[in-house]
């Protein structure tokens, strides 16, 4: 059976490696496609993009018009031609990104009162819609919207007819892209829409100017807020960084009358005045540094200034030459030298300058590793002070962020999740006196509620709402970590974003078994298997791996999360395709049904395997349970053990985990919290040397008192102790309450708090110690230099020199050799709360998971420190 459990680990890595890069994919062509690289300028674009398959029955398009952009559908190329609708290009208006950090680049199809006709996705880049779920998924999601208005509202999930509130169907394990996905559409719709007359302008009160005649200078303005700056740095559109910014443009009212004469003089703005209708609003913008021009080329050749866009509310105000007037200076005091400089017109009564506005500067984002060109908006928001209008600003109702809509129209599900996680949380938390009122013959006590959790775990978490964890996330988490942290994506999937909360706490209150062995859908699966399969009569056929072997096979996870890891620094679509070794989409997300045949042979040869080894998956292969393992190193409040365990190997027997060795020390990384061993180390008849002491005193008559927290008899004559109830083996032996043997530094014994503090920073800071000195000179040395070679890496990245990635692999090698110094001379850890003193010798994998951890923070913290301040090349 061992055969079994070892063949099994091996061959389902290499099975799904293979599978993972050369299984069929279904309509996988715009996964990552090859789009026209003058897609975005050619005035003709439905000469490079299939414009007939959105548009049904067209036979001719116009050249790109309006701004945004959109081309004319005809029902033919003659001069009678008659006006079918319009079709849109996705990224010529909106760069929402989806949960790769990318658009979804749609083409979509319009007619004269706004139902979509037709939609085709033409490149994305999310890797989940390549293997995990089939690239059709998103085909049928799109298509839920043909014959739907532009005009409608519509959302992703269920309809609300009460609130004329349309629903479309998500698809399973990917609510991020499609929440993004239904914003593209919309938008795209309603931009064009607007342009076309199809959905009515808003209408919104004029401003009402409170005018006091004060003249401001330059620096006040600012300061009021009436001058407002958008900034576009090289790196934000993927130049490299360089002292001048791509662009820096000063933006600002000029309606109000107090700032038009401050900004252009009496005469400048009785001027403009004269030349404005009165539902008409005019604003200046200059350039004050780069060398990128916010006109652009567009008025040149068609009189459309294509690179700057006025948006209020859901409108869009775009200019033509018409409505471009000369700035020949700014009058206020102070105000810095420019280059280049304009008023523009808003002409449409659907401007308010009492409402607030944004200027948006259109652009082009350049992938630095491909060269591809994708539409990029930068936008600075502006509002008139409240001081500078009669009654103040109006009362404006901003409507709710997409994640904002999913989280109130689940209020009710989340809540219950919440709770139900708070829940298992205290109940682990009070896992003692649980396991107190439980014996080795009657787990019901804790049992009962374990087993609850799983069954929830499974139908309503894993099958119901389909909120399993995944080391995609891990990964994906990681990358926006490092490169483009983006709150809305990630909350727009709450029971995902909730679950990874409770993750991350109780892995670092109590280490992995939490969530492993109690609230993984999966994991609890296979243990429902297994449980089933015993109770069905099949016990006498299940067994576990050798201790050589499993101690052996438990590395294998590790290695599949680095590998991942490793690779989703250089493809992060690759990496996603290869984690599909985890079977947990097959079994909740699509369903074994819904995928190729051999997704559902590998799920099925884990879950028969489960019924003889108990978690197979979740002890070799599970890359998620690795990542979780690591921090797990560090939790503070672990499982109780005695000294006697030392010798008793009760605990170690009947341990389904096999994360109790022969010393009786409890590995947290391995142990999935079943709670049995807790349940014996209180109970009198179970635990042998309980027991033993138990007999003794029946014998003699003595009183048979309650079990104390150090797992003894509380001592009858206080002044005797627990120690006469140790063995003298188990006395002799070691100390099993700790992973590894207790280690006291003597540069720490013995000093004051404050001292202890600083050594404390000192250790996590400086690798290098007198006993590595001595014992590995040369490792020391070469450790030295690397460490000098970091630190000139960080200031390089900091001066603009040297990459994301290239800063990422300097790290990565500084880490591996900390390790080895590490191991070399400060050979320790803390156990436990990092406040206490509690050291422990250091294992191999403690140190890895120690150095990786710490300069994962470390690395994350410098990251964004050096992102804040605009001193990172991306």
């Amino acid at each position: 059976m061992y055969l079994l459990g070892q063949r099994f680990a091996i061959l389902g890595i290499a099975f799904f490696l293979v599978l993972s890069l050369f299984a069929p994919r279904v309509q996988a062509g715009a996964y990552e496609a090859e789009l026209p690289a003058e897609l975005s300028t050619a005035k003709d674009m439905c000469a490079l993009l299939p414009c007939t398959e959105v548009f049904p029955g067209a036979k001719h398009f116009s050249e790109r018009k309006g701004q945004p952009p959109y081309v004319e559908a005809y029902d033919n190329d003659t001069a009678e031609k008659k006006l079918l609708g319009y079709v849109m290009l996705s990224t010529d208006i909106t760069d929402t990104p989806a949960y790769s950090g990318k658009p979804v680049v749609t083409l979509i199809g319009m007619d004269l009162k706004g139902h979509f006709v037709g939609v085709q996705v033409l490149k994305h880049s999310e890797p989940i819609l390549l293997l995990g779920i089939p690239e059709s998924a998103l085909v049928n999601f799109n298509n839920q919207y043909l014959g739907k208005s532009v005009k409608d509202t519509i959302e992703v999930g269920p309809s609300r007819p009460e609130e004329e509130v349309i629903g479309v169907d998500a698809i399973s394990g990917a609510t991020v892209t499609v929440i993004a996905q239904n914003q593209v559409m919309m938008m795209s719709g309603a931009a064009v829409a607007r342009q076309t007359g199809i959905i009515e302008p808003t209408v919104r009160d004029p401003a009402r100017f409170a005018v006091s005649g004060q003249r401001y200078d330059w620096a006040q303005l600012v300061k009021m807020g009436v001058v407002q700056q958008l900034l576009v740095k090289p790196e934000q559109v993927g130049l490299p960084r360089g002292p001048e910014p791509f662009i820096e443009l000063w933006f600002g009212d000029l309606n109000h009358p107090d700032l038009g004469r401050s900004l252009l003089g009496e005469g400048g703005y009785a001027n403009l005045r004269s030349r404005l209708k009165p539902e008409e609003n005019a604003f200046f913008v200059i350039r004050t540094a780069g060398a990128e021009s916010f006109k652009g080329s567009g008025f040149v050749r068609g009189g459309i200034y294509d690179r700057v866009q006025v948006k209020q509310g859901a409108d869009s105000f775009t200019f033509r030459d018409l409505d471009y007037y000369n700035l020949y200076g700014v009058e206020a005091a102070g105000a810095p030298r420019y280059n280049e400089s304009a008023i523009f017109v808003i002409r449409s009564a659907a401007f308010s300058a009492a409402y607030p506005w944004k200027l948006a500067f259109l652009g082009n984002r350049v992938d630095r590793a491909t060269g591809h060109r994708s539409f990029a908006v930068f936008e600075s928001k502006y509002w008139l002070p409240a001081s500078t209008l009669e009654g103040g600003r109006p009362k404006v109702e901003e409507p709710d962020a997409p994640w904002v809509r999913v989280w109130k129209s689940q209020a009710l599900p989340i809540g219950l999740f919440a709770l139900l996680l708070v829940m298992v949380t205290v109940v682990y938390a009070m896992r003692e006196k649980l396991t107190r009122l439980s014996t080795h013959k009657n787990k019901w006590p804790v049992n009962g509620f374990k087993y609850t959790f799983w069954a929830i775990s499974i139908f309503w978490i894993g099958f119901g709402y389909m909120a399993q964890p995944s080391i995609t996330q891990v990964l994906t988490w990681f990358h926006a970590l490092l490169f483009q942290w983006t709150w809305s994506l990630f909350l727009s999937d709450p029971f995902i974003f909730l679950f990874w909360i409770f993750i991350i706490v109780t892995v670092f209150l109590f280490g992995r078994g939490l969530f492993c062995g109690w609230m993984c859908p999966f994991g609890s699966l296979q243990e429902a298997i297994f449980k089933i399969a015993k109770a069905l009569g099949l016990k006498r056929f299940q067994t576990q791996l050798p201790q050589k072997w499993h101690d052996r096979l438990k590395w294998i996870k590790y290695a599949v999360f680095f590998f991942l890891l490793a690779v989703s620094m250089f493809s992060m679509g690759l990496a996603e395709k290869l984690a599909e070794v985890e079977p947990f989409k097959t079994t909740f997300l699509v369903g074994v049904m819904n995928r190729a045949w051999p997704y559902g042979l590998f799920v099925a040869a884990i879950l028969g395997v489960s019924i003889f080894i108990e978690r197979p998956y979740c002890k070799y292969i599970c890359p998620l349970g690795a990542s979780l393992a690591m921090p797990s190193t560090f939790r503070w409040f672990g499982l109780k053990r005695k000294q006697d365990c030392n010798s008793c190997k009760a605990c170690a027997v009947g341990c389904g985990a096999q994360a109790i060795d022969a010393d009786g020390r409890i590995d947290h990384r391995e142990c999935l919290h079943c709670l049995d061993c807790m349940v014996l180390y209180t109970d009198v008849k179970g635990c042998p040397p309980l027991a033993k002491e138990r007999k003794r005193r029946e014998k003699d008559g003595l009183e048979i008192t309650p079990i104390g927290a150090h797992g003894y008899f509380i001592p009858i004559h206080p002044v005797t102790g627990f120690a006469d109830q140790i063995s003298a083996k188990a006395a002799n032996g070691p100390d099993p309450r700790m992973p590894t043997e207790p280690v006291a530094p003597f540069h720490k014994a013995g000093e004051s708090r404050l001292k202890w503090i600083m050594l404390e920073v000192r250790d996590h800071i400086w690798p290098w110690s007198t006993e590595g000195w001595h014992s590995q000179r040369a490792l020391q040395v070469a450790g030295f230099s690397l460490a000098v070679a970091a630190t000139v890496a960080w200031v390089m990245a900091a001066m603009g020199s040297l990459s994301s990635g290239a800063i990422i692999g300097w790290w990565f090698g500084w880490s591996v050799y900390e390790v080895l110094i590490r191991l070399s001379g400060r050979r320790y850890v803390k156990d436990g709360v990092w406040w206490r003193g509690n050291y422990r010798a250091a294992s191999v994998m403690d140190m890895m998971s120690y150095v990786g951890f710490k300069n994962l923070l470390i690395g994350a913290a410098l990251f964004l420190t050096l992102k804040t301040l605009g001193l990172l090349s991306l």
